[in-house]
This record gives structure tokens, sequence and C-alpha cells, in this order.
């Protein structure tokens, strides 16, 4: 693709991105001028109704953002280290594995603050991965990403019915949980994404850092290898990217789905398999995503609102279906 090509769809999409910053800071329950928006940011005295309320949606909006990029980001690592173009951070069981431990502080140890979550998620995400991991090197051939496959999907079905397990007897337990579990942005605090920030540097860090590596991998095993290039070591890496990734942006807003699927996919059909464009352009698609389906579920919920993960859902899964249909995915 060309290079003036590439820069074009670069500046449409940051073009898209700023035009859904400006809607969510202006469309909601209340709706607000962009002329209000623009002159609650510029002027701290101004200090109207309407400067409040925009100002109270930045967190969000933020959040927004940087949640939708660390999950396109995500899905384009596990799709890459799967070799599987429809696959998403929890074929490694990620997102059940965080819902697991969170329930777990939940039902057990009485947690309730953003920060209690980030650790009881990053620590079930990456005990579930190491397992899926582990269990996917067993038996002859090592890893593959069938056998990746296959055992993270095993695994998330038995870490599911340990939830339903833990939460069906406590009532308490199942309120909490039930609002976390669709996944919503509504929750966002400065503080919860200062929590959150650090990790999700460290996987930004490391997913650019392996996409050479990802790009030799996508070649295949053998060839990969006689490039120089330590599969195992390369897929262990960017798991653990992944997991840092999902799994702090699950642990503020539950497990939201189809942004870490559908995003990277698309991209691909864009852009090609080059890594070094679909890791970006990942951050940037899942950002516009999460953010402009936050949007749309404060609009038609109003007075009340959606949560994402239901708008998430509706929109990815009839795009997923086109893709599957029209992409020439190789059987397995």
């Amino acid at each position: 693709m060309k290079l003036s090509k590439i820069i074009g769809i670069y500046l449409f999409s940051f073009i898209i991105l700023g035009l859904c910053i400006v809607a969510s800071l202006a469309w909601g329950s209340r709706h607000i001028e962009f002329s209000e928006v623009i002159k609650s940011l510029m002027e701290n005295d101004y200090m109207s109704f309407n400067a409040l309320v925009v100002r109270e949606r930045i967190p969000r909006t933020v959040f927004s953002i940087i949640a939708g990029a660390s999950l396109g980001i995500s899905g384009a690592l596990m799709q890459s280290i799967t070799r599987n173009p429809i696959a998403d951070p929890s074929i490694l069981g990620v997102n059940t594995g965080a819902s697991l431990f969170v329930v777990f502080g939940i039902a057990f140890l009485n947690i309730s603050t953003a920060n209690e979550y980030i650790w009881f998620a990053l620590v079930g995400s990456a005990i579930t991965a190491i397992c899926v991991y582990w269990i996917s090197s067993i038996g002859p051939g090592g890893i593959t990403p069938i056998k990746l496959a296959l055992s993270g999907s095993a695994v998330s079905a038995i870490l599911s019915s340990l939830v339903s397990l833990i939460i069906l007897p406590r009532a308490d337990a199942m309120d909490a949980y039930r609002f976390w579990q669709v996944g919503s942005v509504s929750g966002a605090t400065w503080e919860g994404i200062t929590s959150i920030l650090p990790f999700l540097v460290v996987g930004l860090i490391i997913s650019i850092i392996a996409t050479p590596a990802l790009n030799a991998l996508a070649l295949g095993d053998e060839v990969a290898t006689g490039l120089g290039v330590n599969t195992g070591l390369v897929r262990l890496v960017c798991a653990i990217a992944g997991v840092i990734l999902c799994g702090a942006t699950t642990a503020i807003a539950g497990p939201i789905g189809f942004v870490g699927l559908m995003i990277p996919h698309t991209i691909r059909l864009i852009l090609g398999s080059n890594m070094k464009s679909i890791v970006p352009m990942s951050a940037i698609g899942g950002a516009i995503l999460l953010t402009i389906s936050d949007v749309i579920g404060r609009v038609i919920g109003s007075p009340g609102e959606l949560e994402v993960g239901i708008i998430t859902a509706f929109l990815g899964a009839p795009i997923l279906v086109i893709i599957a249909r029209k992409a020439k995915v190789k059987s397995i």
C-alpha cells in the first residue's frame, strides 16, 4: 500500500476519533451545544451547569479512548500469536480469569474499589494465561495455534462454571458483579485511570517492540525460526502484554467483548498484514469504537444509559458475521 494512502487513512482515523471525543463530551442524557463544550474546556472559571456536565464527562471520555485502544492492541496481539484472524483476548481466558478473581474478591474479601479490582483482575488474567500456555505446550509438537485456541476455550468454560458456582448462592455478590460483568465505562474516574495507566503503558511498549518478531511469526514458525526468532518466547511475551492490556482494562470496565476481535481483523483487511500498521491502527480503531459505542448507549438509553458492552455486542456481532463470510480464512 502506498505511503500517501496510509497517511490518508491515519489522518481520516484521527478526524473520526476527534469527532467521537466531541460527541462524547456533548451528547448524553443532557445534550450540550458545541460552543458550550469548547467554552467549558477553554475557560476554567466558567462554572455553568453545562460546564460541570462537560467536565464530569472528561474522565469517562479519556477512559473510553485508552480502554478501546488497549483492547484493540490486545486483540491484535492475540490474533497474531495464535494466527487466528477472529481471535480475541478471551482465547487465552483472560476475561474469564479476571472475572473469576474479581468475583472471588467480591464474594469472600468484600473488595469494592478500582485499585482492588485491578490487582485481582490482573492476577486472575495472568494465572489463567499461564495455565492455558502450559496446557497447550503439553504433548508432541509443543505450542501450536490450534492447541492454544482449544486450551483457552476449555479453560474459559471451566472458569465460567466456577464464576456461576460462586455468585449464584450469594445475592449480594451477584448484585455487585452483574453490573461490572456487562461492561461499562460509566464508573471511570481519574483515580481509576491513573491506577491502570502504568500497566497500559508497559503493554503498549511491549507490543511496539514485538512487531518485527510478529511479522516474522506470520510467515510460519519454521520460517520465523530460520530468521532467528524464538517463536515460543515471542508468543509468551506478547501474551503477557495482551494480558496486561486486557486485564487492567477489564478491572475497571468489566469484560467488554468484540472490540479486540473485530477491530484488528478489520484493520488487517484494510492495511494488510504488517503488524507495524496493525498495532497503532488497532489502538485508534478500538478507541473510536468504544467511544462512539458509549455515546450511542447514552443517547439511546436517555435519561439513563445502555452499558457500552451491550452496544459493542450489537455493533460487533453483525460485522463479525460479514467479516467471517467474506474473509478467506483458512479452516483448521
